[in-house]
Formats: C-alpha cells, sequence, structure tokens
C-alpha cells in the first residue's frame, strides 16, 4: 500500500496552492488600487490566473477520484479523521468554488470585457448567468466570502500539517512533501 501520495498528486497540490495564495495576495493588492491601467491588467491576470486553478482544481478532482490516497495513520484519532476528510471536501469544494464564482461575477457584469487569458485565449462568459449588477454583486460577495473561508481552511490545514509532523510524528506531512521524512 502507497505511502504517499502520487507524483501527479503532489505536483498538482503545491501548484495550485501557490497560485491560490498568489491569487489571495494578488487580490488584495489589486482591490488597493484606484482605478487605473495597472489594475486593470491586474484584474485581467487575477481571470487569468483563476481559470488556470480551476481547469487544474478540476483535474485534481479527477485524479484523486480515481486514485486511493495513502492511509491516515493507524493512531489517528476519529475526530481528526473526520477533520482530514471536511477539509479535503471543503477544499476542493473552495478551489473550484472560487473561480466559478468569479467566472459568474463577469459574466453577469453589466459592463461586458471579454476575458482573454494571457491576453491570447477568448474566454467565454457563462451562458447561463444574465447580466445584472444585482447578480454581478451576488457573486462578487461569494467570491469574496469564499476566499476568506480559503484563507481559514489554509491556516487550519497547515496547522494541522505541523502538528502532526512536529507533535504527532508521524508521516501525514511527508505523504505530501517531497524529500520530508518522519521526525520518528
Amino acid at each position: 500500500m502507497a505511502t504517499r501520495y502520487t507524483k501527479v498528486a503532489i505536483t498538482l497540490h503545491w501548484l495550485i496552492a501557490a497560485l491560490i495564495i498568489g491569487q489571495l495576495i494578488g487580490g488584495k493588492v489589486m482591490m488597493a488600487l484606484d482605478g487605473s491601467a495597472l489594475k486593470f491588467e491586474l484584474f485581467q491576470l487575477h481571470k487569468s490566473f483563476g481559470i488556470i486553478i480551476l481547469l487544474l482544481s478540476v483535474a485534481r478532482l479527477i485524479w484523486r477520484l480515481t486514485h486511493k490516497a495513502p492511509p491516515l495513520p493507524d493512531h489517528m484519532p476519529s475526530h481528526e479523521r473526520l477533520a482530514a476528510k471536511i477539509s479535503h471536501i471543503g477544499f476542493y469544494g473552495l478551489m473550484i468554488g472560487i473561480p466559478m464564482a468569479g467566472w459568474a461575477m463577469v459574466s453577469a457584469a453589466p459592463v461586458t470585457i471579454t476575458t482573454k487569458i494571457f491576453k491570447v485565449i477568448k474566454w467565454p462568459d457563462l451562458p447561463f448567468i444574465e447580466r445584472s449588477e444585482g447578480l454581478h454583486k451576488f457573486f462578487e460577495n461569494a467570491h469574496e466570502m469564499m476566499s476568506t473561508l480559503i484563507i481559514v481552511l489554509l491556516i487550519i490545514h497547515i496547522g494541522a500539517a505541523l502538528k502532526h509532523h512536529f507533535k504527532d510524528k508521524d508521516d501525514v506531512m511527508t505523504r505530501m512533501v517531497p524529500r520530508l521524512r518522519p521526525r520518528r
């Protein structure tokens, strides 16, 4: 039985994590700017990276559903097992839900601004979303609320991984971190 995630799962985990953290920081920076050409460019980059995160997250979910995760340690209490399961479901929901809310927000915006991924590939608006200030605001609020939730979940996730590595000295963190060994 495998004791580590596959190389594909590990690569997707760290790539998506880096992109999400970049998006969270970039989102705060761009929202702090007043209306300018730089803000417009940052919004376009934010949308591009959001679509990339969406596509990678769907690929990661498909990979996860078709490749069994390594088992959790036998000594792990049932409430921690449940928390791990809920947090992973939450991550997948947010990794897909945040960019979907962003895409819906752009699609509902009263002003049409074509989305081009990295200024090259035209990305369509969602065809079933009508243009409306009310819908735009709804999806904007959902996008922001879910972004706040993923920050909280990231903090919990990192804290739990560190707890497992330094306090419990088990292999939970080593299953996802290349070349890291348990602290037995």
